[in-house]
């Protein structure tokens, strides 16, 4: 009888951790990349929850990281490089039908969650559960112009981040349509002006940065504030990830032989951009730095793209790390480490490692339960639209 409740108890223990199961399709991930996105959540996690640790008088994490959102940013751009180039360039005929397509594709990953947590947000700023100005909330949230070209600060901070994506997946596409419709006429093969518009969108943000930018007053705060977290001025990290999209598929003995050298490169020129001291004030800081770390970020993605497995535990860690990213970064900030700090605030060192530890795991318990029951299913309507 005891045998038969204790498992049967096993039983209710196996269903509950079912509810959290994700069972992705392993066979069509690949590790590395995987692992990359993992590593960019992580550092973007440490660096908002880094206040819940003021108590404990120490500077954790004891190493840095190479930038979680540079990351993300040439990631998202290599991933949705590929995307294009295989409606674009690959496909015998180009048109507006396929800008829409992917454009319906892009908004229906990224904007459920983001209207979802747009509007926790708004509620739990005016409820007064966390201690934001609601005055800051205003109508240009729901259409991504919050930080297009002026800057803002307080209210759904993270969000700055995703509005250069989600600028950049509106643009990328209508800038490439036009210049396919233009340049056809003049024989330009579909191959140069994917990589015409790649360098555009390069160019245009280090421009801008070069002769407007650089001629801010600001310190540090300000410096992020006013040119890293503005849309105009940051959309080359994406672009670059668009190359090393292009040069994969292009060039792939190339891409497969130098990402031993690449990874290298890449590494060395993160931490020397890392430890190196950037004033916030001079040219330098406002106009190379952020292209150098997407430099370095993008030297990397060769030797990750070549990691296709790894043991199967640590698969399925990273792999969920991977596909729950998403939510993790809408939800940490605002939503777990601001409501922690607000109204179960750490008074002293063991309280402070108690809530971060409690910060950690409410993110990814609720992050999975998004994903799994939110944003995965509209996910899937999307493939089912597509197949019709």
């Amino acid at each position: 009888m005891i045998f038969f409740c204790y498992l049967e108890r096993l039983e209710i223990i196996k269903n509950m951790f079912n509810i959290f199961k994700l069972n992705p399709n392993y066979s069509k991930r690949v590790f590395g990349i995987d692992l990359l996105k993992a590593i960019a959540i992580i550092h973007v996690l440490i660096g908002h929850g880094g206040f819940l640790l003021e108590k404990t008088n120490t500077d954790f994490p004891w190493i840095k990281l190479i930038s979680g959102v540079n990351l993300f940013y040439v990631l998202s751009g290599f991933l949705i490089g590929k995307i294009i180039i295989k409606n674009f360039i690959i496909k015998s005929e180009f048109g507006i039908k396929d800008v829409f397509d992917f454009w319906t594709r892009r908004w229906l990953r990224t904007l459920p969650n983001y209207y979802l947590i747009l509007v926790i947000n708004i509620i739990v700023v005016y409820f007064g559960i966390i201690n934001e100005d609601f005055s800051q909330f205003n109508w240009k949230f729901f259409f991504f112009v919050q930080n297009f070209t002026q800057p803002f600060y307080g209210f759904f901070w993270e969000s700055w981040s995703l509005s250069i994506q989600e600028w950049f997946y509106f643009l990328f596409p209508l800038i490439l349509i036009i210049l396919y419709f233009i340049l056809k006429k003049f024989r330009v093969n579909k191959k140069n002006i994917f990589l015409l518009t790649s360098f555009i969108f390069i160019l245009i943000p280090f421009l801008l940065r070069f002769f407007i930018a650089s001629k801010f007053e600001v310190d540090q705060f300000w410096l992020n504030t006013k040119i890293y977290k503005i849309v105009i001025y940051r959309m080359d990290g994406i672009a670059l990830g668009l190359l090393g999209a292009f040069a994969k598929h292009y060039y792939p003995k190339f891409w497969f032989k130098s990402r031993n050298i690449a990874f290298i490169i890449g590494i060395v020129i993160s931490y020397i951009v890392m430890y190196t001291t950037w004033l916030p004030n001079d040219f330098s800081t406002k106009v190379y730095k952020i292209s150098l770390l997407g430099l370095g970020c993008l030297l990397l993605l060769p030797k990750f793209d070549s990691i296709k497995t790894a043991p199967h535990l640590l698969t399925r860690v990273i792999t969920h790390i991977s596909l729950i990213s998403y939510s993790m970064y809408l939800i940490n900030l605002a939503l777990v480490a601001e409501i922690i700090r607000d109204n179960f605030p750490p008074h002293g060192p063991k309280t402070a490692w108690f809530m971060y530890g409690m910060y950690w795991l409410v993110i990814i318990v609720v992050s999975t339960l998004l994903y799994k029951y939110y944003e995965k299913p509209i996910m899937d309507l999307r493939d089912r639209i597509k197949q019709r």
